[in-house]
């Protein structure tokens, strides 16, 4: 294979280049290295990561998710809307409703269309995973499981983190075995908060649809906010809702189309 088709979107400004295997051949194709060369800002396409559209035998689809550095992550919010608004107009699928296997497990992506209109797309992020709390560098950090890992910290003013200093910081410390996301969370009020996100194998981005949800966990739990939250990100907004019910937190953003292309490999 010399060139591959791909599409670029994004969703708040956290940007992906995803590739259907369904038309592509990529049995032969080395992912991670693809993902190095095509995440690339200067000599590549340049995204925050790479989705790949595979089938599945456990859900309508399967995605699978590479970070800019190679590295393959477990799960990706803003990128899970922006496979299922992909899919759903791809294959003009009828259900707004669709099943998508990852290795953080089965999401339900549910696709808001309004007058033949696709708004926003839902998901079902499942139940949070609370790890404990450890203090690194100065933060109280605790630790969130939204399928991939996140150290959060609650702070009075953004403005002071350095996140290109700190990040990477925390990212890579040893106490974290397989490395983590890491938030830093302003509370605004009880109905909103506001997001600085440094991502594994990415650095800084615009919006993280995990770590979001991550956030309004951890800014609950300490008793700074209510379970419905607006996050305030770089990049824009996303809504979060940490059901009291079923403990499911659900994550609701845009999807946009950015481009198409081919890349020569």
């Amino acid at each position: 294979m010399s060139a591959v088709n791909f599409i670029k979107m994004q969703g708040l400004g956290n940007d992906f280049i995803l590739i259907d295997s369904r038309s592509e051949k990529l049995e032969e194709v080395n992912l991670k290295e693809l993902a190095l060369s095509i995440c690339d800002r200067h000599f590549g396409v340049g995204a925050d990561g790479l989705l790949i559209v595979w089938p599945s035998e456990k859900a309508n689809y399967r995605m699978q998710v590479f970070n800019p550095d190679g590295s393959e992550a477990e799960m990706c919010g803003n990128g899970i809307r922006c496979f299922a608004r992909y899919v759903y107009e791809k294959d003009k699928l009828q259900t707004v409703v669709i099943s998508v296997e990852t290795k953080a497990g089965i999401m339900l992506p549910a696709l808001i269309v309004e007058g033949g209109v696709l708004r926003a797309v839902e998901v079902d992020m499942g139940v949070p995973r609370e790890e404990g709390e450890i203090t690194l560098e100065g933060f109280h950090l605790q630790k969130i499981s939204i399928g991939n890992p996140h150290a959060v910290a609650l702070v009075s003013d953004l403005s002071q983190i350095d996140l290109a200093e700190i990040g990477p910081v925390i990212e890579l410390a040893s106490h974290f075995v397989n490395r983590t996301n890491v938030e830093f969370v302003k509370i605004i009020n009880d109905k909103e908060i506001e997001v600085k996100v440094w991502e594994r194998g990415a650095g800084e981005t615009l919006a993280c649809g995990t770590g979001a949800c991550a956030a309004v966990v951890a800014a609950h739990k300490a008793g700074k906010c209510g379970r419905r939250v607006l996050v305030h990100l770089p990049g824009g907004e996303l809504e979060v809702e940490w059901q009291s019910e079923d403990d499911h937190i659900l994550m609701r953003g845009p999807a946009e189309f950015v481009f198409e292309g081919k890349y020569h490999l």
